[in-house]
C-alpha cells in the first residue's frame, strides 16, 4: 500500500471520526455477546464493536497500517446496533461506524470502480422515487413477460452466485396498484404516511393494507407526494451527506402542523428517519424542522396500538389455533426501542398462539443490502437464526422490515420448510387475520 493512501486514510479518520465518541468506549466487553459477527467468526475481536472502535482510534493515531484486513473489519459490521443497548457506557456505535465508512470512502481515489457504482446507486436509484419506480418496472417486466419462467425452467440462475438465485426466488410478485378502499369511520388522528422506496414498489400491497388498516381505525391518511428514499442506505454506506440530501427533501415534504404522526412500516427506514434531528442539529435551516419531524415519528405497530387495534382484536372470534412468532427488526428494536408493541398485537390476534423465537432480537443477516454484499457472512448468521426457527416450528414468522422479510423467506426456502411455514410483514398478517375472522362489521374491506 502506498504511503500516500495511508496518510489520506489517517487524515480522513481524523477529519470524519469523532474522537470523543471513540473515547466513550471503556472496553468492558458487554457488547461482545450481542454482536453477530463476533459470534460468527469464533470470537474474533476485530469483528466486535470493541475491536472496531480500537481500530478506529488506531487509524486516527497512525498506529495501524491500512490494509484489506482493516477494511474488512469495518465492512463486515452489519450495523445492527445490538451493541448499543448492551453497552453500560452508552457508546454511540451507530454514528461511529457511519463516520468510519464516510472516512474510508473519502480517502479512496476518485474515479475508482466502487465510487462509480456508488454514484449510480446513490445519485440515481435511491435519490429519486421516480427512478426507483422505473427500476421496479423492469422487475415487473421480468416477471410478467415470461422471462422469469424461462430463466427458472432452464436453470439460467445457476450461472449466478447462489445468494442471487435465493433472492430471486423470494421476490414478491409486482402487481399493478389496487385502488384504495376508503373508510368513513370517525376520525381519531391525521397521519402522514412515509411510504418508503422499497415498500412502495416491491411491497406496495403491504402499503395499501397499511393505509386501509389505519383508516379503518379512524386515521385520516395523507401521503406527501415529494417524499424520497429515507437515506438509510446512503448513511450506512459512508454516503451520509447524500443521505442528508434525501432527509432535507423528506423534512420539507412532511413539514406540516396538520399531521399528528408520521408513520412508517419499515423498521430500517424508521430508525434513520428518527435520527434526522441528530444528523441535522447543526444545520441552521433544518435543525428546528428536523426536530419537529423526529418528534412525530412512529412505527406502524405503535400507532396501531395507539388507535386501539389490539382491543379490537381481543373481541374477535378465534377460528383456529396457529403458532406464530416474531423476528425483530434490528433497528426498530435497538434504535427505536420498539419491542413489546408488535408482540402485543400478535398475542391479541384471534386464532393464533404466539411463541417467542429464540434470539428473536439477533440479526437475521439482511441488514439493508448486507446480504448482497457479504453473502457468506449473511448466510452464517441466517443459518444460526434458522436453528431457532426449526426448534420452534412456527407456521408463521412475522417481521417488520422488508429486508428481514425476504431474508427469513430465504431461510425458510433454504431449509425446505416452505410447505409448512411462511414469513409475512406484520401489516399483512394483521390485515389478513381480520379478514379471515369473517366479521364484516370489523373488517377493513
Amino acid at each position: 500500500m502506498s504511503s500516500g493512501l495511508q496518510k489520506r486514510m489517517q487524515d480522513s479518520f481524523q477529519e470524519h471520526v469523532n474522537e470523543d465518541l471513540i473515547m466513550d468506549c471503556m472496553r468492558c466487553g458487554f457488547c461482545l455477546p450481542a454482536c453477530p459477527t463476533y459470534l460468527s467468526t469464533n470470537y474474533d475481536e476485530t469483528h466486535s464493536p470493541r475491536g472496531r472502535i480500537a481500530l478506529m482510534k488506531a487509524m486516527r493515531d497512525g498506529d495501524v497500517v491500512w490494509d484489506s484486513s482493516v477494511e474488512e473489519a469495518f465492512d463486515l459490521c452489519l450495523g445492527c446496533r445490538a451493541c448499543e443497548p448492551a453497552c453500560p457506557a452508552g457508546v454511540q456505535y451507530g454514528p461511529l461506524i457511519e463516520e468510519t465508512r464516510a472516512a474510508i470512502l473519502h480517502a479512496k481515489p476518485q474515479g475508482s470502480k466502487e465510487k462509480i457504482l456508488r454514484k449510480g446507486a446513490f445519485d440515481g436509484v435511491f435519490a429519486d422515487q421516480d427512478k426507483m419506480q422505473k427500476t421496479i418496472k423492469l422487475v415487473q417486466l421480468y416477471q410478467k413477460s415470461g422471462l422469469q419462467k424461462v430463466t427458472r425452467k432452464f436453470g439460467f440462475l445457476t450461472l449466478f452466485p447462489p445468494f442471487m438465485k435465493e433472492m430471486e426466488g423470494v421476490l414478491p410478485a409486482i402487481e399493478k396498484k389496487k385502488e384504495r378502499k376508503h373508510s368513513n369511520n370517525p376520525k381519531k388522528a391525521t397521519v402522514a404516511f412515509f411510504t418508503g422506496c422499497l415498500m412502495d414498489t416491491l411491497f406496495q400491497e403491504t402499503n395499501r393494507k397499511t393505509i386501509e388498516l389505519l383508516e379503518w381505525l379512524g386515521a385520516e391518511v395523507i401521503i406527501p407526494e415529494e417524499q424520497q428514499c429515507c437515506g438509510a442506505l446512503h448513511g450506512h454506506s459512508g454516503e451520509l451527506e447524500k443521505g442528508m440530501r434525501n432527509a432535507r427533501a423528506n423534512i420539507d415534504a412532511f413539514d406540516s402542523d396538520a399531521f399528528d404522526f408520521i408513520v412508517n412500516n419499515a423498521g430500517g427506514c424508521g430508525a434513520f428517519l428518527s435520527e434526522y434531528e441528530q444528523h441535522l442539529k447543526q444545520d441552521p435551516h433544518y435543525a428546528e424542522k428536523a426536530a419537529r419531524f423526529t418528534e412525530k415519528q412512529i412505527d406502524i405497530s405503535s400507532l396501531l396500538i395507539k388507535l386501539g387495534l389490539n382491543e379490537d382484536l381481543k373481541e374477535m372470534k378465534a377460528i383456529d389455533e396457529t403458532v406464530v412468532t416474531y423476528q425483530d427488526s434490528c433497528h426498530l428494536k435497538n434504535v427505536n426501542k420498539v419491542f413489546l408493541e408488535p408482540r402485543t398485537l400478535l398475542m391479541d390476534a384471534p386464532g393464533f398462539e404466539f411463541k417467542e423465537l429464540i434470539d428473536a432480537g439477533s440479526c437475521c443477516g439482511s441488514a439493508g443490502i448486507y446480504n448482497l454484499l457479504h453473502p457468506e457472512m449473511a448466510r452464517r448468521i441466517l443459518d444460526a437464526k434458522m436453528n431457532g426457527v426449526k426448534d420452534l416450528q412456527p407456521a408463521v414468522i412475522v417481521t417488520s422490515n422488508p429486508g428481514c422479510l425476504m431474508q427469513m423467506q430465504v431461510g425458510i426456502q433454504r431449509e425446505g420448510l416452505d410447505k409448512k411455514m411462511k414469513a409475512v410483514h406484520i401489516v399483512d398478517f394483521l390485515y389478513d387475520a381480520i379478514h379471515k375472522n369473517q366479521m364484516s362489521e370489523v373488517s377493513p374491506a
